[in-house]
């Protein structure tokens, strides 16, 4: 049996419940070194099999959990955040299918979520956004034109934009062009949970001017959108005194 386990934004203990006992059951692992905190393989018992994946090619992982698999050992494959989220989970579920291996995912915190905590952020704020845009800037990886930055911009939603941190000047010119103002509020937070994060809010316009005077070039996360500072935002209607609920009859107001 495999197991596609999300390992959390980088905090160890922000792994679930749920992957910490899977970890602790493994016979072998293999992690993303790149990306997973290593002090996770501590909650693996001592004669668990460990592979950092950040060396080997799909067909050399498969080739470890087939080989796992003929031993009747349980195997963790242990993704950073949550492995539906830039995973590339897909290809290894397919070529489980085609060796008829079964397996199982285990979600996990991902990044656009640690880097909500870490700001203290909700994106969902009423009145200025009720949806969250997850996506990325293009590199080796193509994305579909229908979903380019700027079509996603005219939406004005908060935005969540992975893996584009050594792409930023680029970014901003994307953001405006689709209909963000200049001054609209951004945010980079890098290594979001870990130790050795950093997190500034900043502007569209100031994304590069920001990452470069801290070093930022990999491994950050981009925020945009008014939710960032939570200004003229509406009071939830689930809440209010007026509002009936299935548990809550609306209070009249006072004369």
């Amino acid at each position: 049996m495999v197991y596609f386990v999300g390992a959390g934004t980088g905090a160890p203990d922000l792994i679930t419940v749920r992957g910490m006992k899977l970890l602790n059951q493994a016979d072998v692992v293999i992690y993303a070194g790149s990306l997973v905190n290593p002090e996770l393989l501590a909650y693996t018992k001592k004669e668990c099999e460990i592979y950092d994946s950040a060396r080997l090619t799909l067909e050399e992982v498969l080739d470890i959990m087939k080989r796992a698999e003929k031993e009747g050992k349980m195997t963790v494959r242990l993704h950073t955040g949550d492995p539906s989220v830039y995973g590339a989970v897909r290809e290894q579920m397919d070529a489980l299918d085609a060796m008829d291996i079964k397996y199982e995912s285990c979600p996990g915190v991902s990044a656009c979520f640690g880097a909500a905590a870490s700001l203290n952020l909700e994106y969902t704020l009423p009145g200025i956004s009720q949806s969250l845009i997850i996506t990325r800037m293009e590199g080796r990886t193509k994305v579909p034109e229908k979903e380019s930055i700027e079509s996603f911009a005219a939406h004005q939603a908060s935005m969540a934009i992975y893996l584009s941190a050594g792409m930023l000047e680029e970014l901003s010119k994307k953001l405006i062009a689709g209909g963000y103002s200049p001054d609209t509020p951004a945010a980079i937070v890098y290594k979001a949970t870990w130790p050795d994060e950093k997190a500034f809010t900043c502007t569209v316009s100031t994304l590069y001017e920001t990452a470069h005077a801290h070093g930022i070039t990999k491994t950050a996360l981009v925020l945009v959108g008014d939710v960032i500072t939570h200004q003229n935002y509406k009071k939830s209607r689930l809440y209010a005194a007026d509002f009936s609920t299935e548990f809550r009859q609306a209070k009249e107001k006072e004369q």
